[in-house]
């Protein structure tokens, strides 16, 4: 992941209030071994998303919430840390197809879709990530 891209997309989130662009929840650099599995998701607070550095897109006011939500549980609420806070790296269970880096407001995660133990949130990112790449960026997968 191009660290440049990742720190000018979350230097957004300190101008978010002040009329300026909206901030970024988070942004999911996901790849694996099936055929298009390779893709650099940025989702905005403001209702849009970015697929592979291409133009922000619309996403749906549902897939803003689950955003939302995912946000909040990776970043974690009030006193409880989530799990960007506590820096969380899953190994790869046996036959991983998919690895998900996540960049988040408080830290950043990793995770394989077969990781063992993984919090609910991580499957919602996944989930959120193939629908959005498919439903709003017009990607197979």
């Amino acid at each position: 992941m191009k660290r440049s891209w990742v720190t000018a997309a979350f230097a957004s989130l300190a101008l978010g209030g002040c009329g300026g662009p909206q901030a970024d929840l988070f942004v999911v650099e996901r790849d694996g071994s099936l055929p298009n599995a390779r893709l650099t998701l940025l989702v905005s607070n403001g209702g849009t998303a970015r697929c592979n550095r291409g133009e922000e897109l619309p996403i749906t006011s549902a897939q803003l919430i689950d955003a939302r939500e995912i946000a909040r549980e990776l970043n974690g609420v009030e006193e409880k840390d989530g799990p960007a806070d506590r820096g969380v790296r899953l190994a790869p269970g046996p036959g991983a197809i998919m690895r998900y880096d996540v960049r988040a407001e408080d830290g950043s995660v990793a995770f394989s879709d077969t990781s063992s133990d993984q919090p609910q949130a991580f499957y919602e990112v996944a989930k959120l990530t193939r629908d959005i790449a498919r439903e709003i960026c017009d990607l197979p997968r």
